[in-house]
């Protein structure tokens, strides 16, 4: 998985200022063309969908979604955890592939961070959504205790808000801070008035001395060698709402590490899948080339086979502890009700990316896009048999009760992916999607090189 070098990341013969036009010109001298346009159009359609699909929630209560008695959790937190996983591989990716010298980490480290941002603002309305009183979503916070009453510390979604926020207020610090170069590159490249000032105002007076080389670069190294516990430490908190439980298929230790994999493994095909749109929509050829795609593909292929050994030992757990709640829940798995889509998942997350092993295989980037979509589609189906095949089976067969998803569980998560599809289609048109100042380092790395 080493980058190996930067042969093959850039052009041959390039120099710094065509590098930069190349990524400055798609926000100030082209034209969108009509193709951004109506995928924005589609992404507002969408996005305004949720707003009202979320405002009849407000109006109408929880029983709109598909939760039951038995399945009280249902598409709210599963969408939290899948949304949430999403979100934590972003900055994890970016930091761990600048601590590891990576050279292909310049042409997606950007994206993958604002990824970041945008799933998990959205994982953190799932959970508001859920309570059923939001205007009580301000209880979850530890306000001060001026009506003598502290949060409830033992309830999960308190865990989830700490988590939630701390991580956001980091990865928008790692944001911004990789982002502060280029914004002194648009400001001097900037044509209107206007334009320079915005651009200088986010600039905050970077003038590219060596002075501020090393102070960017110095904070950059430390706020990333934190980013990789706090990344572990949030997803294992998301984890631990299932393992602090009592119920069968989720008391187990090996939830926090099993979820910390998954996350990585439905990031990274998030960030295949936009590597793809921002190569086609912006015209990057030239610096996200095949070769990245043929590296991505082969951290998704490690991260499936570190699934299949979490679910292996997830069904071996449940067979060497004897507990008839534990076998009932395994028996379940797999004869189930929800056994279709237990097996679709495993088809997902297991089988579909070996086809990976292959080099010509992961050369071709519609091959490797395709694996992602349906490993993602599969780590949606994961978080949400997590929830139904547990909670419909309980320790009590008297609750035992199959959930059924409504129209407006469906719509709020289409909603959802159209709300990121819209943010991100802001971020591409406003902000640049690749780290200018990186590939310039990546060119005086490969100039040493020859």
């Amino acid at each position: 998985m080493s980058g190996g070098g930067s042969e093959g990341l850039l052009p041959r013969g390039t120099s710094y200022g065509a590098l930069v036009g190349l990524v400055a010109d798609a926000l100030m001298r082209r034209n969108v063309g009509w193709r951004w346009y109506a995928a924005f159009g589609v992404a507002l359609a969408m996005t305004l969908m949720l707003a009202g699909c979320v405002t009849w929630l407000f109006l109408r209560g929880l029983g709109i979604f598909g939760n039951n008695t038995a399945v009280v959790w249902g598409f709210p937190i599963a969408n939290y955890v899948w949304w949430i996983g999403i979100g934590n591989a972003g900055t994890f990716i970016s930091a761990a592939l600048l601590l590891t010298r990576q050279p292909w980490r310049a042409a997606i480290n950007r994206f993958a961070e604002v990824m970041t941002i945008f799933a998990v603002s959205i994982a953190g309305l799932f959970p508001i959504l859920h309570l059923g009183r939001p205007e009580y979503a301000y209880w979850l916070a530890p306000y001060p205790n001026v009506m003598g009453l502290w949060p409830q510390w033992r309830s999960a979604l308190v865990w989830d808000f700490a988590a939630i926020v701390s991580y956001l207020i980091f990865s928008l610090l790692f944001w911004y801070l990789g982002l502060i170069p280029d914004m002194a590159t648009l400001r001097d490249r900037a044509q209107t008035r206007t334009g320079q000032v915005i651009y200088g105002v986010l600039a905050m007076g970077w003038r590219g001395s060596a002075r501020h080389w090393q102070l960017h670069d110095a904070v950059y190294r430390a706020l990333a060698v934190m980013a990789l516990p706090l990344v572990v430490s949030v997803h294992s908190v998301a984890a631990m709402d299932f393992s602090a439980s009592l119920m069968p298929g989720w008391q187990e230790t090996i939830y926090p590490p099993y979820f910390v994999v998954g996350a990585l493994f439905s990031g990274f095909g998030m960030v295949i899948v936009l590597t793809a749109l921002v190569r086609l929509g912006l015209g990057l050829q030239a610096v996200i080339t095949p070769r990245h795609f043929g590296v991505m593909g082969k951290i998704v292929l490690a991260c499936s086979l570190g699934m299949g050994l979490s679910y292996a030992t997830e069904w071996f757990y449940a067979w060497s502890l004897g507990s008839r709640a534990e076998l009932v829940h395994l028996h379940k798995l797999f004869t189930g009700e929800y056994a279709p889509l237990y097996f679709a998942m495993l088809a997902c997350n297991l089988l579909a990316p070996q086809i990976l092993w292959f080099p010509q295989v992961r050369r071709n980037i519609l091959a490797v896009v395709g694996v992602a979509i349906v490993l993602n589609i599969g780590m949606w189906l994961e978080r949400i048999l997590i929830i139904w095949n547990t909670l419909s089976h309980g320790h009590l067969p008297s609750m035992w009760s199959v959930f059924w998803p409504s129209l407006f569980d469906w719509l709020i998560l289409a909603g959802s992916l159209g709300f990121f599809a819209l943010m991100f289609l802001c971020f591409a048109r406003l902000l640049p999607a690749v780290a200018m100042h990186d590939l310039g380092k990546l060119l005086r790395e490969r100039r040493r090189e020859s």
